[in-house]
């Protein structure tokens, strides 16, 4: 391996049979020397555990924050996106399954130390920086050098996540981070390990803890898939547990789903399923409930939860109208709204623009 991609990792430990054991994430992996985890970046080489995509990345790209998905922080703004390659979760469904599940390290094209990512961001106006595309669990220690960077520049950072992620690393990590999206795949145990090779109880963990021990701002995406954890019944006690355990203002988006990598077989979410989805989660008492992934001018409108205006208004990633204060207030009602928000949103729009680091 060279030395680029040799960075010593944090969070391991060695056991008394001579393996090492990867603490970052509830996977457990234990290594013999020259073994990878099941995420395949994270590796053992020597009596040292290492992380081999440090500093490389499959690409960078900048997006409109409603993209990740955020609709209350700080809507319309532009987001510098980046990922690296592997995954420690294993989705039959996974949309990005090019990148999350590639051991080919010649994808990782692009090389950026943090201060250069930051320096970026700035150059082109971009109010965070996203780690996305593949999960920033499996590259924690290159995210968070990387969020240390941004912050020493006034650049926000965003974690587009599983949230498959043990507490250690998970109080490290979140501690470097201003918002994430944290993908609830489903409501089951069943579900998680049939088609995503994990659990549930550790995602509800990493929610559970993200709102109430941490200032990060978190929204809730739930790709719904036919057939698989699109019922009334599990949308219902999905919405019934993100009310109870979370409160009402944690945003909910629900996407649709597209036929891909393992499952090519099982149909395209339909819209209307969606629609379904989003009126569930209101009658359960979430205030923000949103569609993704269709064109749905009512499911991609931010509304006052206390006097029903139109406060923000997507047309898909273009903001249409923008009616919340600086302070977060709805001009009608002078109720807080919950979120970030600046006097004017951004007005990036729908562009996807790849760039180049220097």
């Amino acid at each position: 391996m060279t030395q680029e991609s040799s960075y010593p990792a944090r969070y391991w430990h060695a056991n008394p049979d001579g393996r090492i054991q990867c603490d970052l994430c509830p996977r457990d992996c234990k290594l013999h020397d020259g073994q990878r985890g099941a995420c395949f970046v994270r590796a053992r080489q020597g009596n040292q555990m290492i992380l081999t995509t440090y500093g490389r990345s499959s690409g960078f790209c900048i997006d409109p924050i409603e993209k990740k998905p955020l609709n209350h922080f700080y809507p319309g703004s532009s987001v510098l996106s980046f990922g690296t390659a592997g995954c420690n979760l294993t989705c039959k469904f996974c949309q990005n399954w090019d990148i999350s599940k590639s051991r080919d390290m010649d994808r990782l094209m692009e090389r950026a130390a943090p201060e250069t990512i930051a320096l970026e961001a700035l150059k082109y106006g971009c109010k965070s920086v996203a780690f996305t595309y593949n999960d920033p669990v499996i590259f924690a220690e290159y995210a968070m050098d990387v969020a240390d960077a941004c912050h020493a520049q006034g650049v926000q950072t965003v974690a587009v996540t599983a949230g498959y992620m043990h507490a250690a690393a998970r109080r490290d990590f979140y501690a470097k981070i201003d918002a994430a999206n944290v993908d609830l795949k489903a409501f089951t145990d069943d579900f998680y390990f049939k088609l995503t090779g994990s659990h549930l109880q550790p995602v509800l963990d990493t929610l559970v803890y993200l709102k109430h021990e941490t200032q990060v701002w978190l929204e809730i995406t739930t790709l719904l898939i036919p057939g698989h954890n699109d019922s009334d019944t599990e949308i219902t006690a999905l919405c019934r547990w993100v009310r109870q355990a979370l409160g009402p203002d944690v945003p909910l988006h629900f996407s649709a789903f597209h036929p891909d990598h393992k499952m090519p077989d099982i149909p395209a979410t339909p819209q209307a399923t969606l629609v379904r989805a989003r009126t569930i989660g209101l009658q359960e008492g979430l205030h923000f409930v949103y569609t993704g992934n269709v064109h749905h001018a009512e499911g991609g409108t931010t509304v006052c939860p206390h006097c029903q205006a139109s406060l923000v208004v997507r047309d898909w990633y273009q903001i249409r109208q923008y009616r919340i204060s600086e302070t977060g207030t709805c001009p009608d009602c002078s109720k807080p709204i919950a979120g970030r928000f600046d006097a004017q949103c951004g007005n990036f729009g729908r562009k996807r623009i790849p760039i180049r680091m220097h």
